[in-house]
């Protein structure tokens, strides 16, 4: 007999009843019935009950075991009483019976239950995270994480893709977020940066030749954590195609997404054919570049109704700049003083002045006759006129209808097809300022009155991101998303049109309002290249001395190419049916970027900073 089991705690079968068999786990829990000794043993495969009675020379040693520790139990297979089954276990139709017990290693008192899901602390669950990682939901999600890179490395492969690795000690590149710098020590004063993802490299290899490339590639960022970003590291399935265009990015990657979703989203539809939205379009309409189809809500420009209106707030502000707009947000079923007072107060503990709102309430009309027409063989009949009870007609209420007048509150929710029982929230302000309070108060109306639908995975494109936006801080024209990316009108629009008015071949995939990824379509022109980054301020020498293993791969014949990085984190955490990322993660970090478990990041020692050739200047602390 094997040194610790014939089979896993999740094996045994009712076929398997009057088998000896040895099997070896953790104590999950021990209950005391009336002299008989029940123990719950679990594996990484499932959980059997094995049962020691008075009688067992095992029982002695049964009565002393606690939660988590490690034992080895041989004993007899068999069947439980039919009122005794459990059905929601595999191996509910049997038990084993403890003939022979072994203790293979202890625990302490335990600083967090494994058994049940109790709501612990962070800094504890992270601290013990080995023991966090031993709770049935946790335990679930790491594995249908593998599972899902398993799928995702499959459907990779037959879609005609090669798995390649790239380098993690590496030059710094402008991805948008902080270097993690790794100081050399044979190279005094110089240092590597852990990649912020492949993206050099892996237009590299389309430029060595190799077409297709995929990796599930670790990435490094030293950014804030947020729940949907993980700080520190992350993964993303990372993939680049040659002589391709935009179009074929979209075919090849969104089957892949699609099929993924509905082989681990339980049954959830997932959207047949994902939309392409316009980055400025998507703005507008939901006020952010994530925008969560599962709500229905569109935003609407409302400016025209306001101008010169009564509703001097807003008449004023588009007066003073004209560039301001008024967007319209409504609000299906949300046509009562109550709603409109909650979400007025809700704005107000965003930082807001207020909301305004219109809300539709009923209004009676008077009775009246009307002549039937009828059709031309009962002409000859006598029609007499038919009297109508009292028509509800919608009538606007609240301040802003009061100084708008019933005109222009009319036209508004003809504009926006709203009826009696509904309202309409509006912000104004230069949409560039204003856009992410917009879209925070769709999200609020659509999850207060129920109308985000919970059950489905609804997926989009954001597309033509501009190529360049301005950095206030610096006072500068910068990227704004990938520098390496292609600008739409290439090296012409460079040089004839505004900066911050060309638009990029790049991409977003969302689903759900978290974002997966970002993509483009890549510059694979030397001089095009030279342009793009001498817009944002890097001159040739700079370009030349950061990025000169591109610039020179470039001149020797680079094809077309592009591609795009999903999220892996994400993916699954969306998967999984989780809000967080750290609930997905086998070892995450805290949101101070701690690994409360290893103790990272940790002091250096004198001798290694001596050999690195680094002096710590580090900030002083107060008092």
């Amino acid at each position: 007999m094997h040194a610790y089991r014939t089979h896993t705690c999740g094996e045994l079968r009712k076929e398997d009843v009057g088998k000896t068999v040895r099997i070896s786990g953790w104590v999950h829990r021990v209950r005391d019935h009336g002299g008989l000794l029940f123990i719950d043993l679990r594996d990484h495969y499932g959980l059997i009950q094995a049962v020691a009675d008075p009688k067992s020379p095992a029982f002695a040693k049964a009565e002393t075991l606690k939660p988590e520790w490690v034992v080895r139990i041989d004993g007899e297979v068999v069947a439980r009483s039919p009122e005794t089954v459990n059905p929601s276990l595999p191996t509910g139709a049997i038990e084993v019976r403890i003939k022979a017990l072994e203790v293979l290693s202890e625990a302490k008192e335990l600083p967090l239950p494994v058994f049940g899901e109790p709501d612990y602390p962070e800094e504890t669950r992270l601290k013990y995270r080995f023991l966090d990682l031993r709770r049935e939901s946790l335990h679930n999600n790491i594995m249908k994480r593998q599972a899902i890179i398993w799928s995702l490395r499959h459907r990779m492969r037959e879609a005609g893709f090669f798995e390649f690795q790239t380098p993690i000690l590496t030059a710094s590149s402008p991805e948008g977020a902080r270097d993690y710098l790794v100081p050399s020590r044979v190279h005094p004063g110089k240092f590597y940066a852990l990649p912020q993802a492949p993206q050099q490299f892996k237009q590299l290899i389309m430029i060595a030749g190799f077409d297709r490339y995929f990796q599930i590639a670790p990435c490094f960022r030293d950014e804030d954590a947020r729940a949907d970003r993980s700080p520190g590291e992350f993964y993303q399935l990372d993939l680049e195609m040659s002589f391709v265009t935009q179009e074929d990015v979209f075919n090849t990657v969104e089957p892949i997404l699609r099929g993924l979703f509905e082989e681990f989203g339980g049954g959830m539809p997932v959207t047949p054919k994902f939309p392409r939205i316009p980055y400025a379009e998507s703005l507008r309409k939901y006020g952010t570049d994530k925008p969560d189809l599962r709500n229905p809500i569109e935003m609407e420009d409302a400016t025209e109704h306001f101008k010169g209106s009564g509703f001097k707030v807003f008449a004023g502000m588009i007066e003073m700049d004209a560039n301001t707009r008024v967007w319209a947000i409504p609000a299906k079923g949300g046509g009562s003083r109550a709603v409109c007072d909650r979400m007025n107060a809700w704005a107000q503990s965003e930082g807001q002045p207020g909301l305004g709102y219109i809300f539709y309430r009923a209004s009676g009309a008077t009775g009246e006759t009307f002549e039937p027409i009828l059709p031309p063989e009962l002409s000859s009949q006598t029609a007499k006129p038919v009297e109508i009870g009292p028509r509800e007609i919608a009538e606007g209420s609240g301040p802003v209808a009061k100084n708008l007048g019933a005109s222009a509150t009319e036209s508004i929710r003809q504009q926006l097809g709203l009826k009696i029982g509904d309202a309409v929230f509006f912000v104004a302000g230069l949409p560039k300022e204003m856009a992410s309070f917009a879209g925070l108060a769709r999200t609020k109306v659509g999850t207060d009155l129920g109308l985000v639908a919970q059950d489905r995975f609804e997926f989009c494109w954001i597309v033509d991101f501009p190529m360049y936006e301005w950095n206030e801080e610096e006072g500068r024209i910068d990227f704004s998303h990938n520098p390496f990316s292609m600008p739409q009108g290439g090296l012409e629009a460079l040089e004839t049109k505004d900066p911050l008015d060309i638009l990029a071949y790049q991409y977003d995939i969302v689903c759900n309002g978290v974002e997966l990824s970002s993509g483009a379509i890549r510059n694979h022109k030397p001089e095009i290249m030279e342009k793009a980054f001498a817009i944002a301020g890097y001159p040739k020498a700079e370009l030349e001395q950061r990025f000169g293993g591109m610039l020179r791969a470039l001149h020797y014949g680079a094809p077309p190419h592009g591609g795009i990085a999903p999220g892996i984190d994400r993916i699954v955490m969306l998967l999984c049916g989780e809000e967080n990322l750290r609930q997905v993660v086998m070892f995450p970090m805290n949101q101070q970027a701690e690994d409360l478990l290893m103790g990272a990041p940790s002091e250096a020692t004198p001798k290694q900073l001596k050999e690195l050739h680094i002096k710590l200047d580090l900030p002083k602390t107060k008092g």
